[in-house]
């Protein structure tokens, strides 16, 4: 790979740690793990993405911001490809992301709850608190403001916040 593709790629990777979530602000899509690779094909900058699920209604405002600040800096030819499979899962999530959806007021997946929050919540394992930490809480609505959130309320500082659902 020439020094000139890989520059490119790393400055458009720098740029996509810029383009946040519509959905959830304090995080980019790169925190998010949506996007896959990017790509330069002579002079197309390409950038691989998958989505939280199919579906995702903001899918369209993503590729909108990634094509934004790609050409705000540069970049004439862009194509974005959306690729399903394999499906995105919340361990694509950086560490630094999980920690900024707790300092949001969210409690993030972790690894120990990588099944459905259903199932969890049926076994008896608590999602912890982002404001207290504690785990004693309970699920109050499996749907929140989006569809990759459920409502959670703890017992303890009496709270409600949203669980970023695992995938």
């Amino acid at each position: 790979m020439n020094n000139a593709i890989t520059i490119s790629k790393k400055k458009i990777w720098k740029l996509l740690e810029q383009v946040n979530d519509p959905e959830v602000p304090v995080l980019s899509i790169i925190d998010l793990g949506i996007v896959r690779d990017v790509k330069i094909n002579n002079d197309e900058a390409e950038v691989i993405i998958t989505p939280t699920y199919s579906g995702c209604p903001a899918m369209d405002m993503i590729k909108m911001n990634i094509r934004m600040a790609l050409l705000q800096h540069g970049f004439q030819k862009i194509k974005i490809t959306s690729i399903l499979s394999p499906a995105w899962t919340t361990d694509w999530m950086s560490g630094h992301g999980k920690e900024k959806l707790k300092s949001f007021g969210i409690a993030p997946p972790t690894s120990k709850q990588q099944v459905c929050h259903t199932e969890l919540f049926h076994e008896g394992e608590a999602i912890q608190c982002p404001r207290c930490n504690s785990y004693n809480t309970r699920l109050t609505s499996q749907f929140g403001s989006i569809a990759c959130k459920a409502m959670y309320q703890c017992n303890d500082c009496k709270e409600p916040f949203d669980y970023f659902k695992c995938h």
